[in-house]
């Protein structure tokens, strides 16, 4: 089942613990400010549809310099004035969201590493469940002291979890929750959700997955980004070919082509993106894409090659990578596709959560020689660059 789904990403607040003369948000981590690695993992996930990043309403155009200058320009990113609250500041995101989002997540502005697979676990638990929290078990002894720091006891840590974010639910639940209970204050939605009734399932988030919060945090964050230094980008080539027939429609990075033949194939034979799946899955070292959806399997006859595609990038976010950028060719003799080019990119930056920019999609003939110049059937070559998306992490 896919859900539309959006990100409120609250960060409004100043962080007076970090001691800072300005919002720890737009504090510089390795190459960016804070806000926009967590910003990036968010336009990295192939769920999110919208990201809505509400800041205090003095720093507005700043936040929309710094998005801007290092993401681009994305019709999906809003930013809204947020409230003297964290629940004001998400309820001010609410209400730029419209019925056509199914899934809302909340993400602290400060949480710079989360994984997608982080990311994906909250948001197919809201979709099967209505609600859900990334949580990692508590494993220290807790005690609890009194006003002068002495131990007055010990509590048992059984069935214990540290809350982090994203915390996700329906948007209808949501949004009940905070028209019945938005006046109290709470510290999270899943307070919130838990106060109007509403149940919400844990799902394991990950050590990693950092608040920066004092100027120590900052520290540890600064060896994770080292960390994520190091890792050696994966390249990958994918190649796929499919016959032309009668009575099929033709698709091509999951744009249906006016033509009068088809491809054949188990599923629609989009050659182009199945070349891209192949290409992305040699990177990973994980096979090809009849290993991971054989046309034995029923389950796949006529999928829409672009659901393929997403399932592809879930793996490579298990993996912790994500695309960097692709160049695709395309061999085929007819039709003429120069006027597609433009919808295919924008599909598959889309699905990838890249910039169009970070797409290349070539058409070339063979001047009529083989099998696709006698227009029997059409080829693609994908070549693809991955790169460390979070740390590695084992939960």
């Amino acid at each position: 089942m896919t859900c539309s789904a959006t990100v409120i990403i609250p960060a409004a607040g100043f962080g007076t613990r970090m001691k800072l003369d300005y919002p720890k948000q737009f504090h510089h981590l390795g190459d960016a400010p804070l806000l926009i690695h967590t910003v990036k993992a968010f336009l990295q996930n192939c769920h999110i549809n919208h990201i809505v990043v509400v800041v205090s309403s003095d720093r507005i155009e700043q936040a929309r310099e710094i998005l801007t200058r290092y993401t681009g320009q994305h019709d999906e990113i809003t930013l809204v004035p947020g409230g003297k609250r964290r629940q004001d500041s998400v309820q001010e995101g609410l209400k730029v969201i419209g019925p056509e989002t199914d899934i809302v997540l909340v993400h602290d502005g400060a949480r710079p590493f989360v994984s997608q697979a982080t990311i994906n676990r909250c948001y197919e638990a809201a979709i099967s469940d209505g609600a859900a929290i990334a949580a990692i078990p508590v494993k220290d002894t807790l005690k609890k002291g009194n006003s002068i720091s002495a131990v007055i006891a010990t509590i048992e840590r059984k069935d214990l979890w540290l809350a982090q974010t994203p915390q996700a639910a329906r948007r209808e639940l949501l949004v009940k929750a905070f028209v019945e209970l938005g006046e109290k204050d709470v510290t999270d939605e899943s307070s919130l959700l838990e106060l109007a009734g509403i149940p919400v399932t844990l799902v394991a988030g990950s050590e990693t997955n950092l608040k920066v919060t004092r100027r120590e945090d900052l520290h540890l964050a600064e060896l994770i980004m080292q960390n994520r230094a190091k890792w050696i980008p994966r390249i990958g080539h994918g190649f796929d070919a499919h016959r032309l027939v009668e009575n099929r429609k033709l698709v091509l990075g999951g744009v249906t082509i006016p033509h009068s033949l088809g491809l054949a194939g188990h599923s629609d034979a989009d050659v182009l993106t199945h070349a891209l799946c192949d290409a992305i899955l040699g990177a990973l070292g994980e096979g090809d894409i009849g290993h991971h959806f054989p046309d034995s399997d029923d389950l796949y006859s006529n999928i829409y090659s672009i659901t393929l595609l997403e399932r592809v990038l879930a793996l490579a976010a298990s993996h912790s990578y994500s695309l960097a950028n692709c160049d695709i060719t395309i061999v085929c003799q007819k039709p003429r596709l120069a006027p597609f080019l433009g919808k295919m990119k924008n599909t598959l930056a889309k699905t990838c959560g890249v910039d169009t920019g970070d797409i290349n999609i070539k058409a070339t003939t063979t001047e009529k020689m083989g099998f696709t110049g006698r227009e029997e059937g059409i080829s693609c070559h994908a070549v693809v660059l991955l790169q460390p998306s979070s740390l590695k992490v084992s939960i």
